[in-house]
């Protein structure tokens, strides 16, 4: 059962994990916006791009485009999944990705779900909360994080916590309808090959992944924890600059619990980008292949 929650909370940051260090109402490509000239614009200008779902745009505008282009190479070598690698459980994406296109996977999945979750809702809540408390020591321990990091997703984990404790994850009903629907968002992708994703390139599976993530953040609204209602209340604000770097404060509600948290932003060649992000992107850059990520 564990695993199981695991995986459900962790779906469900997908969206704001891309700006913590995350059908379809995807908007048509328009002409290219002005480059941001404050922090706070370029940090906007990523919030705007995750609402309109345009992850590609948001790659494009979170990294130089020399990194940019390295990140497309290694994409294409099987190095790297970024900006995938922001997500939880990134190295099993293309796994989680393959078994939703499977054919007749919602029969299998809603097997599944009768016998661990139909009607489960006490242990649910107990698995919501414990895990909760795991990821929260994991958070606090991890050298990986800056500090500013740690205490964004500090706030993360105790919201997704309490949302999954009250989360209906436990009505049968409600998962008979939504189960089939992100089924078919996954086969409609046109990824779901064991190589799909790798074979595309980064920008192509970018695009037709974007519906993918509308249909999971529709489902996930169902439930109780609405991150397009999140990103458009997002308020973003500089806290503090001193030449080539920034600090910029984000205050929104997640699952109904206020979020007050920074983020780095640091001025490279005359833009601003997330410094953690920036960070890990330069390392995925230079990664080398790792099978679990094919």
């Amino acid at each position: 059962m564990s695993i199981s929650i695991r995986r459900t909370i962790a779906g469900a940051v997908l969206a704001l994990s891309f700006l913590a260090g995350g059908c379809e109402r995807t908007a048509p490509p328009g002409p290219p916006a002005p480059a941001p000239s404050l922090p706070a614009e370029a940090v906007q200008q990523l919030v705007d791009d995750l609402r309109r779902d345009d992850l590609a745009g948001y790659s494009r505008h979170a990294v130089p485009p020399e990194l940019h282009a390295r990140l497309g190479v290694a994409w294409r070598e099987g190095r790297t999944l970024w900006p995938l690698t922001e997500l939880p459980l990134d190295t099993r994406f293309q796994g989680f990705l393959t078994a939703l296109a499977e054919p007749r996977s919602e029969q299998k999945l809603l097997a599944t779900y009768r016998r661990q979750f139909a009607g489960a809702h006490g242990e649910i809540r107990t698995a919501a909360k414990t895990l909760g408390l795991f990821t929260a020591q994991y958070v606090a321990n991890e050298a990986a994080y800056s500090d500013t990091e740690r205490d964004h997703y500090r706030q993360l984990v105790a919201a997704l916590s309490a949302w999954g404790q009250r989360a209906p994850l436990g009505d049968a009903r409600r998962a008979r309808q939504v189960i089939p629907q992100v089924t078919l968002a996954a086969r409609s992708t046109g990824l779901g090959a064991p190589d799909g994703l790798r074979q595309a390139g980064m920008e192509r599976s970018l695009q037709r992944l974007s519906p993918f993530f509308v249909r999971l953040e529709r489902v996930l609204a169902q439930y109780g924890l609405d991150f397009d209602a999140a990103l458009a209340g997002m308020k973003v604000t500089l806290a503090e600059q001193t030449g080539d770097q920034a600090r910029v404060r984000l205050q929104y509600t997640l699952a109904g619990q206020p979020i007050d948290a920074f983020v780095l932003v640091e001025r490279r060649s005359g833009r601003w980008y997330l410094s953690d992000l920036l960070r890990r992107a330069e390392a995925e850059a230079s990664a080398p292949v790792r099978s679990a990520r094919k």
